[in-house]
């Protein structure tokens, strides 16, 4: 069996990056001799998983992969050089470590004759003491003793807080002396690994080689840029790419992909689930027990994650691709890929829900024209005044509507004003409780400017599941009567303010329950 000599180049041509890891592809041209051969290739980036390593031949004549595996290599630093050839960047290094030693020394004698001053005047202390109890009156000698020891303490403090300081100094310069050294004369220790192919080829001739492997330490997200300008909107779909390998991707065909490989694809276990049934007592069959509780509504789809979430992908694998080649650097930054941009027609809602936020946001809706699913992630808006926040784009299907929130308006004001009354009826022992609720909008408007804005205010009443209590809306009392109101029991008013006017808007209802309910 012969074995070539020389590694041949295996550079990367095509990645696919997946959530957590990446799918690197490799091919080159090889000039095959006829019979069985061993052939060395890379290098390769030690991180390659072995176990998904596949190579594939192509060729016009019989070819055949017998082996392939990857051999890594370990190089260790390289030998320190000797005294006589460091350079100035090494001698600075070892100049400042032997001053460090030096005034170290220093201040630890400072510190045993601080000790010995504080024995000294301890002692002088004591002496004063039992003199004056004897009768002794030397107060000259006694004051002048005590100065001295005084001077002395202060005089060799002050020379200990300077070589302390300058102690700190030293470890600063000495760190960022040892750090210029690593960078500029450093040789790490590298781990690198070769693709060992053994192929056998019916007669002599060049092949396509293909080889095919998963790496971790690569993961991308998505991320966005939306630019509103009147009533267009231009959102930019770019992939942001960490990577890691220890291989630089030049010039890649990249392949974006939610699919998780790491995810076990067996069906979870079922547990038993048991149902009992019991009579109710007396007590139980008298009273209704109901509670008032929050429910957050929203479309199907995975719940919100804190931190770096995953890829939301609606529940299916999305792929996307790169439109062109692509260079992501080996050194673990982000870095911003481009894959599509569209503009299109945007209509635009000033909204507001006081129970939740006194602000009035602006939000944008359009249509998801850009011929692929919009992943949730980040967005940078951007306005007529240049970027104005970053906010968060939801999974969003092709043709599918989308909306963005572009920030609030400091020009409006909303104070939200709550009140509750309670009454029963004697005869029937019914509970009627009576919200009313009042809105105060204001809109100050800068010297000149005119026409009116709209603002969808929102308020919300509760639904009930049980019969046992019934919630009604008072029209009659309602200033103004409301737009809207959905089955899940949010009403909607839309406010037209002129400039600098303010509006109030009144929302009353009624909770009405027998005596048999219990928890209102």
């Amino acid at each position: 069996m012969s074995t070539a000599p020389e590694p041949i180049a295996l550079p990367v041509t095509a990645v696919t990056c997946l959530e957590d890891r990446a799918h690197v592809e490799r091919s080159a041209e090889l000039g095959l001799e006829a019979g069985v051969q061993r052939l060395r290739l890379g290098p390769v980036s030690a991180l390659a998983v072995d176990r998904t390593l596949h190579a594939e031949l192509t060729a016009d004549h019989p070819t055949a992969v017998l082996d392939v595996r990857i051999v890594r290599t370990w190089t260790p630093r390289g030998p320190e050089p000797s005294a006589g050839d460091d350079s100035p960047l090494r001698r600075r290094t070892h100049a400042l470590e032997q001053e460090r030693l030096a005034l170290g020394q220093r201040r630890d004698r400072l510190r045993a004759r601080l000790d010995l001053l504080g024995r000294l005047a301890a002692d002088l202390l004591r002496e004063i003491g039992e003199g004056a109890g004897a009768g002794e009156t030397a107060t000259t000698r006694w004051a002048r003793e005590l100065d001295r020891v005084a001077e002395e303490r202060d005089a060799y403090g002050e020379r200990l807080r300077a070589a302390e300081a300058r102690l700190a100094r030293l470890a600063e310069e000495l760190g960022e002396a040892q750090r210029a050294v690593d960078l500029a004369e450093g040789d790490p220790a590298e781990l690198v690994g070769h693709v060992e192919l053994t192929v056998e080829a019916a007669v002599a001739g060049p092949v396509r080689l293909r080889l095919s492997h998963l790496t971790p330490c690569a993961l991308w997200r998505p991320a966005y840029r939306a630019v509103l300008d009147g009533d267009c909107l231009t959102l930019e779909t770019d992939a942001m790419v960490w990577q890691r390998t220890g291989e630089d991707w030049s010039d890649v065909r990249l392949t974006l992909s939610t699919a998780r490989s790491a995810q076990a694809t067996d069906p979870p276990r079922l547990g038993e689930d048991r149902l009992i049934l019991k009579d109710r007592s007396a007590a139980e069959r008298r009273t209704v027990d109901v509670e008032v509780r929050e429910e957050e509504t929203g479309d199907l789809g995975p719940a919100p994650v804190l931190g770096l979430p995953g890829v939301d992908d609606g529940g299916e694998a999305r792929v996307l691709h790169s439109p062109a080649p692509v260079s992501v650097p080996s050194d673990g930054r982000a870095h911003r890929v481009p894959l599509s941009a569209f503009t299109t027609a945007a209509g635009s809602e000033y909204a507001c829900s006081p129970e939740l936020s006194p602000l009035v946001t602006q939000v944008v809706r359009f249509d998801n024209l850009s011929g692929h699913a919009l992943l949730a992630g980040p967005v940078d808006l951007v306005r007529d005044s240049g970027f104005s926040g970053r906010g968060m784009l939801e999974f969003t299907a092709p043709g599918a509507a989308a909306e963005l929130a572009f920030g609030s308006r400091d020009d409006h004001r909303v104070i939200r004003e709550t009140e509750e009354s309670r009454e029963s009826a004697g005869i029937t022992q019914r509970t009627v409780v009576t919200r009313t609720v009042r809105l105060y909008v204001s809109r100050f408007s800068a010297p000149g400017e005119t026409g009116e804005r709209v603002v969808a205010l929102r308020e919300r009443i509760p639904v009930s599941e049980t019969s046992a209590v019934d919630v009604r809306l008072r029209e009659e009392a309602c200033s103004p009567v409301p737009d809207a109101i959905d089955a899940d029991g949010v009403v909607r008013w839309n406010v037209a303010l002129p400039p600098d006017s303010h509006r109030t808007v009144t929302l009353v209802y009624e909770l009405s329950a027998s005596g048999r309910v219990a928890g209102l």
